[in-house]
C-alpha cells in the first residue's frame, strides 16, 4: 500500500523478496544511501550512512553485490512464492 504510487510511476521496478536484511540500500549512479537496521529501532531513527563509489571492491561495491544477489531472488509483488 506505501509503495503503490510509487509502483505505478514510470521507470520504477518494484520487486519483493523473502530474505533477511540488515540495511536498507537506495542508490543512484555512484552514490548510495545505506540505513543501518538497529534491533529495537525503527528505521527512521536509525544511523544512515552516505556511500560514494570511489574505487572498485570497496565499501559501494560490497553492498552493491548484496543488493545484486537479493535482486536475483525478487519476484514482482502480484507473483506467488
Amino acid at each position: 500500500m506505501h509503495y503503490r504510487p510509487l509502483a505505478e510511476s514510470s521507470g520504477v521496478e518494484l520487486c519483493v523478496h523473502d530474505t533477511t536484511l540488515y540495511n536498507s540500500l537506495f542508490t543512484g549512479d555512484d552514490h548510495m544511501i545505506v540505513n543501518a537496521h538497529v534491533y529495537g529501532m525503527n528505521a527512521y531513527g536509525a544511523p544512515v550512512h552516505h556511500v560514494r563509489r570511489m574505487r572498485d571492491e570497496g565499501l559501494f561495491d560490497t553492498y552493491a553485490t548484496s543488493f545484486e544477489a537479493v535482486w536475483k531472488q525478487s519476484r514482482l509483488p502480484d507473483e506467488e512464492t
